[in-house]
């Protein structure tokens, strides 16, 4: 089922039949309805119908970065993760990466096979838990570390990092409990390798502890990350650990997050914008002239444009919950990223002209969506907006290897010049 009204009239449904240009990546040889949270009202805007480790590696030229971002730079990561469905049962979870203190390379790939052995970090280094993957997975890297922003599984779970400074505060490292400790990275690999659905991560989540490592190649800076899962059965979930170590859980609401404050602070806060909705408002009649809408959209009014959490939480579930009706999982995961062009966060926005990174062009590095139903992993990055797209159901994960994949790490815009022939 998908949502009706307002948007059934918009001239959109053509998209359906436009070409897409997608680049599909490929490896070497041998190589239901979105959980509602808490008690928070149907939204207005809303219609009827739901919408849908290994070491840490690669990290010593950053770490002045890193301290830095802790020390003030918040827009670097600025996240923004929407979850849509289609008619046809495709669920597909997308986001943006921002990070405007340097390159990360997160068009970079690195895929795991089922059965790898995985050992947890810990402040004592690799002496944390050790388990052995069930499902191969494949995950966008960060400067050369195995695991990055994003991920999806052969299984079709989803997992997603994003940032949460000020209120991620995890357990204290207790070297009596090493073996089920994990890193922030660990958890993220733990969740793809071992489970394929959100009931099984929420069932086993109690069974490991993430510790903070400070770690000489982070410049002893901590990683503030919460996390969204999803599986193909359209359920979503936000982890926050809090408070030093406490889980909290909570049911993503369209399967919406961005970063601080928690979870339910951002629930609450939509309370506030109850008032709009899809559509133009009515014209009003005054002292005997007719004063109409200028423009359309007026109904949302109010929606807040800027860039903080709080702001993109709001205009990513206003947009999420009008999106239009969807006939498939390929027409869904090119309306997400219409409408996540919405939060395209520009390199010049984060600071000024002396202060920015010269080996970007954007803070939002890489856009992503996910088609969990059909286990396709789609992408484009600030060096080359055209999508490229890696399909794990062709990929026997049992017999690739421990694989970075940088066939799509393209630094030149995709561009097709038109040619007119002469009569």
């Amino acid at each position: 089922m998908i949502p009706t009204g307002w948007v059934r009239g918009v001239a959109l449904r053509a998209t359906a039949h436009l070409q897409r240009s997608v680049r599909t990546a490929t490896i070497p040889s041998g190589a239901g309805s979105v959980v509602l949270g808490g008690d928070v009202p149907a939204l207005p805007w809303q219609t009827s119908v739901t919408p849908a480790r290994s070491p840490l590696a690669g990290w010593r030229g950053i770490a002045a970065s890193l301290t830095t971002l802790l020390v003030g730079c918040v827009t670097a990561l600025a996240c923004t993760g929407i979850s849509l469905r289609s008619t046809d049962g495709s669920v597909i979870t997308a986001r943006t990466v921002e990070w405007a203190l340097s390159n990360a390379d997160h068009d970079q790939l690195v895929l795991f096979p089922r059965n790898h052995a995985f050992t947890g970090q810990t402040p004592e280094g690799l002496r944390g838990m050790r388990w052995k993957g069930k499902h191969g997975f494949v995950s966008l890297m960060a400067y050369g570390q195995p695991y990055g922003p994003d991920g999806l599984n052969e299984a079709g779970l989803y997992v997603g990092m994003y940032y949460f400074p000020d209120f991620a505060s995890y357990a204290p490292f207790v070297p009596e409990q090493r073996e089920r400790s994990l890193s922030v990275g660990d958890l993220m690999q733990w969740m793809l390798s071992s489970f394929a659905t959100v009931a099984e991560v929420k069932e086993k989540l109690a069974g490991v502890r993430v510790v903070n490592v400070e770690d000489p190649r982070f410049g002893g800076a901590p990683l503030p990350f919460h996390w969204k899962v999803a599986d193909p059965t359209g359920a979503s979930i936000v982890i926050e650990i809090v408070e030093g170590g406490q889980v909290r859980v909570y049911d993503a609401l369209l399967g919406v997050i961005t970063n601080s404050p928690g979870y339910d602070w951002h629930l609450t806060n939509l309370r506030n914008y109850l008032g709009m909705a899809p559509g133009s408002v009515a014209p009003v009649e005054l002292a005997g002239r007719t004063l109409a809408p200028l423009g359309a959209g007026t109904g949302l009014r109010g929606l807040p444009g800027d860039f903080t959490p709080p702001a993109r939480f709001v205009r990513a579930m206003a947009l999420t919950a009008s999106a239009r009706p969807l006939q498939d999982g390929p027409d869904a995961v090119f309306e997400a990223f219409r409408i996540l062009d919405s939060f395209n966060l520009t390199l010049g926005s984060t600071g000024t002209g002396d202060k920015l990174a010269k080996d970007i062009v954007s803070a939002t590095q890489v856009t992503t969506a996910s088609d969990l139903k059909n286990r396709v992993f789609y992408f484009h990055s600030m060096w080359d907006r055209g999508v490229r797209k890696l399909d794990l159901s062709k990929i026997d994960f049992s017999k690739i290897s421990h694989t970075v994949l940088r066939d799509g790490a393209s630094r030149e815009q995709t561009v097709r010049e038109l040619h007119v022939s002469a009569r």
